[in-house]
């Protein structure tokens, strides 16, 4: 190989400045998974990956695969997720697969690498339109269940299925999706940290230990719908008040245990200003990085809920949306990426993802697995504010190309 080709890390940069002038507007990014603008972004990358000499495909989930072909069959997969919230950051998941993109042309200009390499670029990890995160990366690592997907409808009443139809996908065939795995001997994944430990430590980059086990349910609550001036207080059934007070229980259940909970979002019926609320629907997520602790942060989030609806005189439901353990990536690959990272600038931290990524339904498939963290300023994701500086981007493009030779390297040896 050539190894006089230079990697040019500003490639990066104006890369995701394009992408968001493309798809973003004044109030963030738009690529919302299963949209027209999500569509955009997926043809803006194979634009970019057709001048490059590899084979690129779609699979049966939707997730986008560039293979440049190595001496080996051994492959070394890099990527991350295009598909962003609503009004999100321009910099979550794209940063992680245009960064591959150029780590990609970086190997290709040398020559034939070692081992085969591989760009992907996963189908709605966020999970933002239908609270299904990891959507693509896990129809591929087989933790994927069809009926349960086929329940799920957004907030305008779409349906999942309908909404992936008309992206090819089949949601029966979608796990036929796992063939993309052969052969893969390691998977590294670039993404802003989307919080403030790096900026507080004044580390530009860290090295990620894993990801946080999470629990994610839809809770209803079912009352009377009653007017609003006529219904005395004492004899409502007020959906919304069983809901209220279990948001301020799930902070405390969350401080308790040293994890995080959220209620992300709120949806009553029927909503108008007149009316004591009937139906509350509330959006639960739970965290920890040790998995007998989030499941008593379940239990007590449960029983609470079950106390608040009868003393508000209301039914509770539960419909677990999504579950994951908590992950621990390889640790021979968390040195090389420490490794790289010091190399690079010098210092280095190691830390959990908070958040979720593709990278742990890889690691969940048993692929040898490692992410990298650039430095978040304010520690803010998924809104328009969200940043990095450019200086700290520029080396985690440097740091994560050094992370791809070691990992060739290491995939050599084993």
């Amino acid at each position: 190989m050539n190894t006089s080709i230079s990697l040019i890390p500003q490639n990066v940069v104006d890369h995701l400045r394009e992408l968001h002038a493309l798809t973003g507007n004044a109030a963030g990014s738009q690529r919302l998974a299963w949209t027209g603008t999500w569509g955009t972004a997926r043809d803006w990358l194979r634009q970019k990956l057709e001048q490059l000499p590899v084979e690129i495909e779609v699979d049966e989930a939707a997730n986008t695969w560039a293979t440049l072909k190595g001496a080996s069959p051994k492959a070394l997969v890099m990527g991350s997720h295009i598909d962003s919230v609503a009004n999100g950051g321009w910099l979550d998941g794209c940063l992680g697969v245009v960064t591959a993109l150029e780590v990609l042309r970086h190997l290709a200009a040398q020559g034939v690498p070692p081992v085969t390499v591989r760009l992907v670029n996963w189908a709605d990890e966020e999970g933002a339109r239908f609270g299904r995160s990891l959507f693509g990366a896990s129809a591929v690592s087989g933790n994927f269940d069809p009926d349960e997907l086929r329940k799920l409808t957004d907030k305008e009443g779409v349906r999942l299925v309908d909404a992936v139809a008309k992206f090819g996908v089949d949601l029966d065939r979608a796990k036929e999706a796992g063939r993309q795995l052969k052969n893969t001997a390691a998977y590294l994944e670039l993404h802003i940290e989307q919080g403030p430990v790096l900026e507080s430590l004044n580390m530009p980059l860290g090295a990620v230990l894993g990801t946080l086990g999470v629990e994610r349910h839809k809770i209803t609550f079912t009352g009377q719908t009653a007017h609003a001036g006529s219904t005395p207080m004492e004899m409502r059934r007020d959906a919304l008040a069983a809901a209220a007070r279990l948001e301020l229980e799930i902070r405390e259940i969350a401080k308790r245990h040293g994890g995080v909970c959220t209620m992300g979002g709120v949806f009553t019926r029927p909503g108008i200003v007149t009316a004591v609320v009937g139906q509350c629907d509330a959006l639960l997520d739970q965290r920890h990085l040790d998995a007998p602790t989030l499941a008593r942060m379940l239990q007590e989030a449960k029983e609470a809920s079950q106390r608040f609806a009868q003393e508000e005189k209301v039914d509770v439901e539960w419909q677990r949306l999504w579950q994951i353990d908590p992950i621990f990536f390889h640790p021979d690959l968390v040195a090389l990426c420490e490794e790289s990272i010091r190399e690079t600038c010098g210092v280095v931290h190691r830390l959990p993802s908070g958040p979720l990524h593709d990278a742990a339904e890889v690691a969940r498939a048993g692929v040898p697995t490692v992410m990298m963290f650039a430095q978040s300023l304010y520690g803010l994701s998924h809104t328009k504010e969200e940043d990095t500086r450019e200086e700290h981007l520029l080396f985690a493009v440097e740091a994560f190309d050094r992370l791809a030779a070691k990992t060739i390297d290491w995939i050599l040896k084993h």
